[in-house]
């Protein structure tokens, strides 16, 4: 009588393990369940490289909108490239990490948080963020034509359908004209 019973009990203390462990996967990301996951990643250092990569697109459009103005300083590229550098150098990092935090424990549980370190910590996830700072320069780097085109349309399509309401108001609006005092 007394086998039954202990085989009984051994049956049910390691379903109540086994139960936990799986209640404890699906609970919901703790914070040091992200910070783990955001370290693996080197999130800090990722966002870092990402930052100095932006820093030269950034550099490469302040060099063509300086050849299409006229009459700026000489020094004007030089100027607004320090400005540019220095609003990338004074991004608040660890403000930024601290705000995705509760973003990533909203969408993942503690076993999707687990399984992410232990793939970005395995030699292909750290390939992965080795790699993804070039991968983002360049993706940047290649989508920069087409997305500049795609902003030139839109703004010509905007510019468009203003002179189209112009046109189809012919005056009839109530607005005060900018000449015209109150």
């Amino acid at each position: 009588m007394k086998r039954p019973a202990l085989v009984l009990l051994a049956c049910l203390l390691f379903a109540s393990i086994s139960f936990a462990q799986q209640n404890d996967a699906n609970a919901p990301a703790s914070k040091a369940d992200v910070e783990r996951f955001l370290d693996a990643m080197h999130t800090r250092d990722m966002t870092k490289s990402m930052m100095n990569a932006m820093t030269v697109q950034m550099h490469k459009m302040v060099h063509e909108q300086v050849l299409k103005q006229p009459n700026l300083p000489a020094d004007s590229e030089e100027r607004l490239n320090k400005l540019t550098d220095s609003v990338y150098k004074e991004m608040p990092v660890d403000e930024l990490i601290d705000v995705m935090i509760p973003v990533y424990q909203k969408h993942f549980t503690k076993g999707d948080m687990d399984a992410l370190v232990a793939f970005y910590s395995s030699p292909t996830g750290e390939k992965m963020v080795k790699e993804m700072p070039a991968i983002m320069s360049e993706s940047m780097q290649a989508a920069s034509g087409i997305l500049q085109e795609m902003m030139a349309k839109m703004t010509q399509r905007v510019n468009d359908e203003i002179a189209q309401m112009q046109k189809s108001d012919d005056g009839k609006s109530n607005k005060p004209s900018p000449s015209t005092p109150n």
